[in-house]
């Protein structure tokens, strides 16, 4: 019988959250499975660069990790941030609260899209890829740094309007892919598992450690509604770790097709059925989370997968991209976030633990 993965879960408070992803980090196994002679690349997940509550890596997330990365000694860190069109990273490590963490413990923060941080070059996988080859036809380029290091992932658990929920998994979609990853969306579940493939091969080790503490529902991966659940999660199987916050969340995780994928080309466990659980008893969790609609999910719709998807090249490969870039600009940032998801974010630091937590990172940089 083969060995199951393992997920660690635990239920955590403002009060021990730090000390809990320490703990977290040990039921996980994961000195174990990062290399001790390696860097050790942090990938935060700037979903947004406004601090909306379950989008983003919370800064105890980070903290806590460093603190656990450090007790087992791992002390050579470095965080990776990424760009998008509609993302920027300066801004949101910022908002966030990273920048100060990064200080305190001496981290330096690099950027993919920097020429003086990492140099893009030509990679061909061993494996055969389900989608990346005919979406760059030119050839798969990643970021030289990221060979034979570590990487350590801290996605959210939160829905996304493209994947149904997105977490370990997606987030190299913010490393591994150059600010046009948006070329992907069409074939997102595939170009995800096709990542997860290249990560098995360019990483010495790969960890995941994701908060739960509040999780985002809706039409997501930026506008969500914020949920309090107080829960953190770790594992060295990045398929494990989503099929368990998917199945948190309310979904069947291999009805999700990133997942079943995974599952199916033995890339990891994406049956619950077929996972250890460390740590504390969740089995009768249910959130029942839904991913919903609004308007920009449904222009995504219309350009990806709608009967408008026959214009892709034409305006996404050009430099008419700039128009869809800057509706998208203008809607998320000049409209949604002033007008609606501002309040959301203010009345969750006013009311919740977590945001009277996140305002206290504000004030201290740390907690440690």
């Amino acid at each position: 019988m083969s060995k199951k993965s393992k997920v660690a879960v635990l239920y955590t408070k403002p009060e021990t959250v730090l000390d809990d992803y320490q703990r977290l980090f040990q039921l996980a196994g994961a000195a174990d499975v990062l290399q001790h002679n390696a860097t050790t690349i942090l990938k935060d997940n700037i979903t947004w660069h406004f601090p909306m509550p379950g989008a983003n890596t919370t800064p105890w997330q980070l903290e806590g990790t460093i603190l656990a990365l450090r007790e087992s000694g791992f002390n050579d860190l470095v965080c990776v941030q990424n760009q998008t069109v509609v993302t920027n990273a300066f801004k949101g490590e910022d908002l966030n609260g990273y920048v100060p963490i990064f200080k305190h413990y001496d981290i330096p923060a690099l950027y993919n899209f920097r020429t003086q941080d990492m140099t893009w070059i030509p990679y061909q996988p061993k494996r055969k890829m389900l989608a990346l080859d005919h979406i760059y036809p030119e050839g798969i380029h990643i970021p030289d740094y990221f060979i034979g290091k570590n990487i350590v992932h801290l996605p959210t658990v939160k829905t996304h309007m493209y994947t149904t929920t997105t977490g370990a998994m997606k987030n190299a979609f913010g490393g591994l892919l150059s600010k046009y990853r948006h070329y992907t969306h069409t074939w997102i579940h595939e170009t995800l598992v096709d990542l997860l493939a290249i990560q098995k091969e360019i990483h010495p080790g790969m960890l995941a450690v994701m908060d739960g503490t509040t999780a985002g529902n809706g039409a997501g991966p930026r506008m969500i509604q914020p949920n309090i659940k107080n829960i953190i999660l770790a594992s060295a199987d990045q398929v494990a770790i989503d099929a368990v916050a998917a199945k948190l969340m309310g979904f069947d995780p291999l009805s999700i097709k990133y997942i079943r994928l995974a599952h199916e080309q033995g890339l990891g466990t994406g049956d619950p059925r077929e996972i250890e659980i460390a740590g504390d008893e969740i089995g009768g969790e249910n959130w029942n989370f839904k991913v919903g609609y609004n308007s920009h999910s449904f222009l995504a719709w219309l350009a990806w997968y709608g009967p408008t998807k026959v214009l892709q090249k034409l305006v996404l490969r050009t430099p008419l991209v700039i128009i869809p870039t800057f509706i998208g600009e203008v809607e998320q940032d000049y409209l949604y976030w002033p007008l609606k998801y501002r309040k959301i974010a203010a009345r969750w630091r006013a009311e919740t633990t977590w945001g009277k937590l996140f305002g206290q990172y504000q004030k201290q940089g740390w907690m440690k």
